[in-house]
């Protein structure tokens, strides 16, 4: 009897193990099994082999000079390689650019963080429900309850919006996803007011802003709010699993995630944000309060991470043209692997 209990004991955390495989993916497995390689540029080698086109990797760690590494297609149609400092669609990572513009508004007290939309913007406060209890900076936050136009089952990716007033119909209506504060969820929404409120109080665009506070400063040569703005051969083609054509002329034009950059540029804007080079004292404690200091991004057919790493004072992005399927999860185990390999 006591044979058959340590049989048991061996055979059924086994099975759990051996059923648990079956419903994981068999790509995210091999990654996981597979040795971790020695170099970055290994690395990079190796994530083609898992349905990715093209990868580009930026590493800036403290103490060595900053490094680029590369692997896959920048078109794959026409076999044209990716090229390290080739552009890409940085999607999301926009919004870390928007707080730092909102940010020095706050500190030249042209904005304020605890005003509400409806006195930022009177002629849609009817339209956002509890829009006389949200702030700015909940929006800014994520804490405003404004459902998010992406998360609409009709949101057109095929045919997007040409601009904002389009764009935003998708979310105007719809009641609260929860009261003003009560808890956080990220929308979209909440940037694409953002910038319709800096666009009023600036009386200009905040794309103009952010290039002269921001960019400028920064000498960020190859960052731009919007693919007009862009050399098309200089882009890196996007694609989704499944579905054949490029999609680097879909034009997203959404404030908050606009925006193209090389990996160098969104690493050494990075690196400002967290060193504190960007923003004078003031501005940093604003911008603690309120945002974050890394982010993701994803559009069809591109996906990317910029994240600081403290520990190891190692500022890492990371771009990928793909989109879809397993591509994200893949996506993030790379960059994991990354960073245990500057470890």
């Amino acid at each position: 009897m006591n044979k058959r209990k340590r049989l048991l004991k061996i055979l059924i955390p086994a099975l759990s193990i051996f059923i648990s495989s079956l419903f994981i993916p068999w790509i995210l497995i091999r990654i996981w099994l597979t040795p971790l390689p020695s170099t970055i540029q290994e690395q990079v080698n190796q994530a083609i082999n898992y349905d990715l086109d093209g990868v580009i990797v930026y590493v800036d760690q403290g103490g060595k000079s900053p490094k680029l590494y590369a692997s896959g297609w920048k078109n794959k149609e026409n076999e044209i390689p990716i090229d390290p400092n080739d552009l890409f669609k940085i999607a999301s990572i926009s919004k870390l650019y928007i707080a730092a513009a909102a940010t020095k508004l706050v500190a030249e007290k042209r904005l304020f963080l605890d005003q509400k939309l409806s006195e930022y913007l009177p002629g849609i406060s009817e339209r956002i429900e509890n829009s006389e209890k949200i702030s700015l900076r909940m929006m800014i936050r994520h804490r405003s309850g404004i459902p998010n136009f992406t998360d609409q089952k009709d949101f057109p990716w095929d045919n997007l919006p040409k601009d904002n007033q389009s764009t935003l119909e998708f979310a105007l209506d719809l009641p609260a996803e929860f009261d003003p504060d009560e808890k956080y969820s990220y929308s979209n929404t909440n940037y694409l007011l953002i910038g319709e409120i800096l666009d009023k109080t600036l009386g200009y665009s905040h794309h103009q802003y952010i290039k002269e506070v921001i960019l400028e400063p920064l000498r960020l040569e190859n960052t731009f709010s919007l693919l007009d703005d862009v050399d098309k051969s200089k882009m890196i083609s996007g694609y989704a699993i499944g579905y054949e054509p490029d999609l680097m002329i879909n034009n997203f034009t959404t404030p908050g995630g606009s925006m193209i950059a090389s990996a160098e540029d969104v690493g050494i804007f990075l690196r400002a944000l967290n060193d504190g080079t960007l923003f004078t004292e003031e501005e940093e404690e604003i911008y603690t309060s309120i945002y974050e200091y890394g982010h993701t991004g994803l559009l069809p057919g591109y996906q990317s991470i910029a994240r600081y790493h403290s520990d190891i004072d190692a500022v890492v992005v990371q771009f990928v043209n793909t989109s879809g399927g397993l591509a994200w999860n893949v996506h993030e185990m790379i960059y994991s692997r990354i960073i245990k390999i500057l470890k």
